[in-house]
């Protein structure tokens, strides 16, 4: 029997018993392999024995497969539409209207309906005011929160947890807004979620945990989780992982991730291909992300830096 009718004979049939041809028998997959297929949770337990190496196996191979994936792309701004920088400098959230606008749109002059630059700081999209309170800031992110907006409500985790807004520092509550936040699809939170159990805060250390948060926030596009996965496979010495994990950082804009494809490739670990083929990878972004626009905002201002580079 070829691999091909076998797997389709294991999926029509109960793996354990051989029931499942009758239109009346209800099978279920193997949640974790998805290779096989039982008639109840009976059978299921009884083949567990057998069933279990190949389980683990393909478990694995199903994991990596939705790890490495190419992540979604990240966001544009949506004033420019160009694609927004990687570094935090170069973007900022309107808790007005919920956009995150680039640096480039953010420094350049406001018109208002007849072209006339508007003189008072307002924001570039929707035209109001900025809040220039702590207090006025807070009641504009509680209205975002309450429509559920998942930037509104990470935000809010991150100043509950380094206390700003003049807020207590309350890392429980942050990581309630953090699990609220990725609950609804903010990929940012999982990645804070991974440092609170990276370093303890709020939660117990557990490096296992971490790591699944991570994996979480870098297959939802966050570079530094990716990094940091990176970091994490290269430190076990699978350096053939960390750079499978760093190729896709670069892609994303991620310069360390760069730096350490480079000592990869001085230590053997990486081909002059990759390193090449990484050089290429962070221009492309650099090219992506760049506008003239965003260089004269970053001239005008430090603050505005939207790119690292060195090499």
């Amino acid at each position: 029997m070829s691999n091909t009718s076998e797997q389709e004979h294991n999926l029509s049939v109960c793996a354990n018993c051989g029931n499942g041809k009758e239109a009346s028998i209800n099978l279920k997959s193997c949640a974790a392999c998805k290779l096989v297929k039982y008639c109840s949770r009976d059978c299921q337990i009884a083949h567990r024995p057998q069933h279990r190496q190949e389980c683990k196996k393909r478990a694995v191979e199903l994991h990596d497969i939705e790890l490495f994936k190419q992540p979604p792309p990240s966001e544009e701004c949506p004033i420019c539409f160009l694609q927004l920088p990687l570094i935090s400098t170069a973007r900022i959230y309107m808790t007005c209207c919920g956009k995150v606008i680039c640096c480039g749109c953010t420094h350049a002059p406001v018109h208002d309906n007849e072209g006339n630059v508007i003189r008072e700081k307002t924001c570039p999209f929707c035209r109001t005011p900025f809040a220039y309170s702590d207090e006025k800031t807070i009641k504009r992110f509680e209205k975002r929160m309450e429509l559920n907006d998942p930037i509104a409500i990470y935000n809010m985790g991150c100043n509950y947890s380094d206390g700003g807004l003049n807020l207590p520092s309350d890392h429980t509550k942050a990581l309630e807004l953090y699990h609220r936040a990725a609950d609804l699809g903010n990929a940012q939170s999982y990645y804070n979620i991974g440092i609170a159990y990276r370093i303890g805060r709020g939660v117990e250390r557990d490096e296992k945990k971490a790591e699944h948060y991570y994996e979480l926030a870098a297959m939802g596009g966050i570079v530094t989780a990716r990094y940091n996965l990176g970091v994490i496979e290269g430190n076990s010495g699978n350096m053939d992982r960390a750079l499978k994990h760093w190729m896709i950082a670069v892609k994303g804009g991620d310069y360390n991730s760069l730096k350490n494809i480079k000592i990869l490739f001085s230590g053997g670990n990486a081909t002059k291909d990759d390193y090449a083929n990484a050089l290429r990878l962070y221009q492309a972004y650099l090219d992506e992300i760049r506008s003239e626009q965003r260089d004269v905002a970053a001239a005008a201002d430090d603050d505005y830096k939207y790119y690292e580079s060195g090499f």
